[in-house]
């Protein structure tokens, strides 16, 4: 292990997360906890919460609880569900919880989280602000496939087609792959539009 810290390399990372940093992470490059309170006495690190830090130099973020949320679940998650249609402004949907979708294999539950465990390829998580998030069409299917009110999954469609982030071919393929709600919703929705 790394003995002696890397500064550079800890604002390398921060910086691809909005400034936010883990602990753990940190101590992947040399921070040892101790060095970690110091940074934070001089004023260089601000504590967002246990085990999570700020640079002090970026300013906080209004998604501050998903960053939280985020790196607490690890590398391998995203923000997803509900947080997700916040992030993209997609709806009406007010979250009482952070939602994120974590790896099958883990399995260390948070009480402040909403866990889904679920598979998450690669091509379905996209950044925004430094945040890790699922795709707008893997979203729209999980809410969909979650029982998110029927006009609230609509209204999610309808925001990001009309904003041209995300298209049909790309909802109807995520219809092949859940199918069930997803599918009913989708299908009402374009008949809707088609015959408008």
């Amino acid at each position: 292990m790394n003995t002696k810290p890397d500064y550079d390399k800890l604002y390398e990372l921060a910086e691809s997360q909005g400034g936010y940093f883990a602990a753990n992470q940190a101590k992947d490059i040399g921070f040892s906890y101790e060095r970690l309170s110091n940074n934070v006495n001089s004023g260089r690190f601000i504590r967002a919460a246990h085990g999570i830090y700020r640079l002090a130099h970026f300013p906080n973020s209004p998604y501050e609880d998903l960053f939280i949320a985020w790196l607490r679940t690890g590398p391998d998650s995203a923000i997803s569900h509900e947080s997700a249609l916040a992030i993209y402004d997609f709806s009406d949907a007010l979250p009482f919880e952070v939602h994120v979708t974590v790896p099958r294999e883990a399995s260390r539950r948070r009480y402040d989280i909403r866990q889904h465990t679920n598979e998450l390829h690669e091509d379905e998580i996209t950044f925004r602000a430094g945040l890790a998030v699922t795709t707008v069409a893997r979203t729209i299917a999980d809410v969909a496939a979650s029982g998110l009110a029927e006009e609230l999954v609509i209204q999610a469609i309808e925001e990001a087609l009309e904003r041209g982030m995300v298209s049909e071919n790309e909802l109807k393929r995520y219809v092949d792959i859940r199918g069930g709600r997803l599918r009913k919703i989708l299908s009402a929705f374009l008949d809707t539009r088609g015959s408008g």
